[in-house]
């Protein structure tokens, strides 16, 4: 069933909004940062948010996930707790002002992994039903090898969520890993055309996705339209009391 939503730009918000999806692993962190780092070089007007960043919530969801105290449902609620916070104080804030919003992870997110922990689809995308829907999302699709090995090139293990271990599909975390992404896959891609997925070949090299993902925000939006009308201010000059003070800290510090 395809949901009715609109974009920022069909509701007439100043502002535009970019979402990435993916597996965790498939580098879609490492893009949005690189577009970051570009828009600012070209003196847009940029925001930035990740998924479950918000400080009402995070404390509460990092000890529930040590302490495996929370049920899918629970899990899902406190997602979405934190999305609503960050969508209402940060989001639209932001948009009506003008901003280009880059969002790491934004409700599909969500709608895959809550979906594919046991929660009903339609309930779950009901809790989000007062987000629009982004101006362009990009989904990074990758090979399920692909994310496994670059999440274990960055650090030894996996970690016990992103393997799905809480959902006991398997004793071993690296095929658990491959069950529980492979369904989040799965999903995305069932939501691709419903949601008008602009899917990325995640399996290449960076530099060639970052190209592909520059000319895509370049065609899609005006961005002239989200320039700064004057250049973010340089840091205050130091006085000459400052300046002394700074070179005799950096002298002790390299002796």
């Amino acid at each position: 069933m395809v949901r009715n939503m609109k974009t920022f730009a069909e509701l007439n918000y100043p502002g535009r909004l970019i979402a990435v999806e993916g597996l965790d692993g498939s580098g879609k962190s490492t893009q949005i940062y690189l577009l970051k780092r570009w828009l600012e070089a070209e003196g847009i007007k940029v925001y930035f948010s990740e998924w479950n960043s918000s400080e009402l919530v995070k404390s509460a969801t990092s000890k529930g996930k040590k302490r495996e105290l929370l049920s899918p449902t629970t899990f899902s609620l406190i997602h979405a707790t934190d999305f609503a916070d960050r969508y209402e104080r940060h989001l639209l804030p932001l948009l009506r002002a003008g901003y280009m919003v880059l969002c790491d992870r934004y409700v599909f997110t969500a709608f895959a992994r809550d979906t594919v922990r046991g929660c009903p689809p339609e309930w779950v995308r009901g809790i989000y039903s007062f987000a629009a829907q982004p101006d362009i999302t990009m989904f990074f699709r990758t090979e399920l090898e692909v994310s496994l090995n670059r999440i274990l090139e960055g650090r030894p293990k996996l970690k016990f969520f992103e393997a799905g271990m809480d959902l006991r599909l398997s004793n071993d975390p690296y095929e658990s890993f491959r069950i529980f992404q492979g369904r989040i896959l799965e999903q995305y891609i069932n939501m691709s055309s419903e949601f008008q997925f602009v899917v990325m070949d995640a399996n290449q090299n960076v530099e060639k996705q970052q190209v592909l993902v520059r000319k895509l925000v370049s065609e899609k939006i005006e961005l002239k339209k989200f320039k700064r009308r004057s250049p973010l201010p340089l840091p205050p000059s130091l006085t000459m009391e400052e300046k002394v003070a700074r070179e005799a800290e950096e002298d002790l510090a390299a002796a």
